[in-house]
């Protein structure tokens, strides 16, 4: 009896996994940019969080840590009526041979969200790099997420030409690059 009571918990808890994950919505936008993936890793400044965000709302940084585990991020958003602080801590950060990465999570949020976690990827591509900002999230209001996915895509779309004007590199520097790169292989 106890062993059939365990199958119901157990297929019970599954399927309350996958609802909660169903409930997460996620979008992920990739940018390719000329620089190499250090590069890129040391150009993620306060500048630049600065350049990546639309005109609206105004963002005010009341602190940047920077990049790595245990750093702090706290914004002011500007909305004219009225204002909202983001709070976001740098939970997760690890730079290997191939890739730097870092993740967001958000621990004071606006009232419109219930939970953000920002997974930040810097993949190694041939001396290039790309970039992927790959976001989970929700909202108070399961109709409200599905509002919120075409502006929070438009607003990582808009960090697309930003990227690529702050990590590009001369044509002929990249090719002198790819050309080193492959005498290295041929040895």
């Amino acid at each position: 009896m106890q062993k059939c009571i365990f199958k119901h918990t157990e297929k019970y808890f599954k399927h309350s996994i996958h609802f909660i994950a169903y409930k997460t919505m996620k979008l992920k936008v990739t940018t390719q940019v000329g620089q190499d993936y250090l590069s890129v890793k040391a150009g993620f400044t306060e500048d630049l969080f600065l350049a990546l965000n639309p005109p609206f709302p105004p963002v005010k940084i009341l602190r940047f840590d920077g990049c790595e585990k245990d750093d702090l991020v706290s914004l002011e958003l500007n909305f004219i009526l009225f204002k909202q602080v983001w709070e976001s801590l740098i939970t997760e950060g690890e730079t290997t041979n191939q890739e730097f990465r870092f993740i967001d999570q958000g621990i004071k949020l606006p009232f419109f969200f219930k939970y953000w976690k920002h997974h930040h990827k810097v993949i190694d591509v041939d001396g290039a790099s790309q970039i992927i900002d790959d976001i989970e999230y929700k909202t108070p209001f399961f109709l409200f997420d599905w509002l919120m996915w075409p502006a929070l895509y438009f607003q990582f779309l808009y960090r697309k030409p930003v990227y690529k004007k702050y990590f590009k590199v001369a044509k002929n520097i990249r090719t002198k690059i790819k050309d080193e790169r492959q005498k290295t292989k041929d040895f």
